[in-house]
C-alpha cells in the first residue's frame, strides 16, 4: 500500500456520505493513512467479544468502532455548517492550511 495524502484529520468533525450510517456526523478519533481509513466516534459500531483481563475482569460484549473508508466522508465546515469539500492554502509565512471550497473559511483551528 502507498501513503495517502489525507485531508481529514484527527479531531475533524465529519459526515457519513454512504452505507449503513449515511447522514451520521461525527469526531474523527483515528486516521489510517496506509489504509486510507478513519475511525469516526458512533459509526461503524461493531460488537466485539472480550474475553476477561486483569483490567476487566467481567469481560462481556463491547461495542467498538470500526474504520470506515476515507472517500465515504466529507469534513463538515464550521462557518458554514455543511460537508464541503476541502482545499489547501499557503499563508503569507509560508504555512498551509486547510480551507473550504465553497466559503473559503479556514477549517483548521
Amino acid at each position: 500500500m502507498e501513503n495517502f495524502k489525507l485531508k481529514i484529520k484527527k479531531e475533524d468533525k465529519v459526515k457519513v456520505l454512504t452505507g449503513k450510517d449515511k447522514g451520521k456526523i461525527g469526531k474523527v478519533l483515528k486516521v489510517l493513512r496506509k489504509k486510507n481509513r478513519a475511525v469516526v466516534e458512533n459509526i461503524n459500531v461493531a460488537k466485539i467479544h472480550q474475553r476477561p483481563t486483569q483490567a476487566n475482569p467481567q469481560g462481556g460484549i463491547v461495542d467498538k468502532p470500526m474504520p470506515v473508508d476515507c472517500s465515504n466522508l466529507m469534513i463538515m465546515c464550521n462557518s458554514c455548517i455543511k460537508p464541503v469539500r476541502v482545499g489547501i492554502k499557503q499563508l503569507e509565512d509560508g504555512k498551509k492550511v486547510r480551507i473550504c471550497k465553497s466559503c473559503n473559511e479556514q477549517i483548521d483551528a
